[in-house]
């Protein structure tokens, strides 16, 4: 397997899947044993400054990975394919979907970055701009984001796995990419299969956020509440978003 990502399955609908901010391709390996790989071909790449690409030059910008997700897909000779984003990677897909729309068959956001970004209070901003340099940021929004309910082995390891798997450079200059993203008015309006999952626990890109945003831009988008999880259901209610994820798209077959 080339560095840089991961792959799994051999089906005749390709999938990418676009990991979030504190995460890598690796962070989806806990929704993998549960995925169709008969039906679909997954491909679990990482950005720039992340997991295989850490050093790797980068602007570190939604444009650059959307870029980067197009040529991935060139190389392996996907002509069309199907998006799943998890909260950053909900703003890097639809960004591919504003530059390539003809490429795109559906998308599926778990709890995604709207194209219009996410607004930030001074104090929240300052928990999350210091988060590239101070882990103890990181724990404190993961805990946040999953409802401040679940295990500190399960938060320590996530921490680790953000300092393992991320560039602190890449890792900042993204923040800023999905935080102040705006580009709502390129995808308002595209009609194509759209989902989004949430978790019932998620305090920011949850239910009342995805109805404001997602449901606004893309005719008859989905959505899907899942119970016992907040922002990181691939960790939190696996069997469950694979579920969800794959009974969505084999309808954009």
């Amino acid at each position: 397997m080339p560095a840089g990502r991961e792959e799994v399955g051999v089906g005749e609908h390709p999938v990418i899947a676009l990991h979030g901010w504190f995460g890598s391709g690796r962070a989806w390996r806990p929704l993998q044993p549960h995925l169709d790989g008969t039906r679909f071909r997954y491909v679990f790449p990482d950005y720039r400054g992340y997991g295989g690409r850490v050093g790797e030059p980068g602007a570190h910008t939604l444009e650059e990975a959307a870029g980067d997700v197009l040529a991935l897909a060139d190389e392996l000779g996907f002509d069309r394919f199907s998006l799943v984003g998890h909260s950053m990677g909900g703003a890097v897909m639809q960004r591919v979907l504003a530059d390539a729309p003809d490429r795109v068959r559906a998308m599926v956001g778990v709890s995604p970055v709207p194209a219009g970004g996410v607004p930030f209070d001074e104090q929240g901003w300052a928990l999350f701009s210091g988060a590239a340099a101070d882990a103890g940021n990181r724990r404190a929004i993961i805990d946040f984001t999953t409802g401040n309910r679940l295990t500190g082995v399960w938060l320590d390891a996530m921490v680790r796995h953000s300092l393992d798997s991320s560039d602190p450079r890449a890792f900042g200059d993204y923040l800023s990419a999905w935080a102040k993203a705006d580009f709502q008015a390129e995808i308002d309006g595209r009609e194509l299969p759209v989902k989004v999952i949430v978790g019932e626990h998620d305090p920011a890109l949850g239910e009342s956020t995805m109805r404001e945003t997602f449901q606004r831009s893309y005719p008859g988008c989905e959505l899907d509440v899942l119970r016992n999880a907040g922002h990181y259901a691939i960790d939190e209610t696996p069997v469950a978003l694979a579920t969800s994820i794959e009974t969505f798209l084999a309808k954009a077959e």
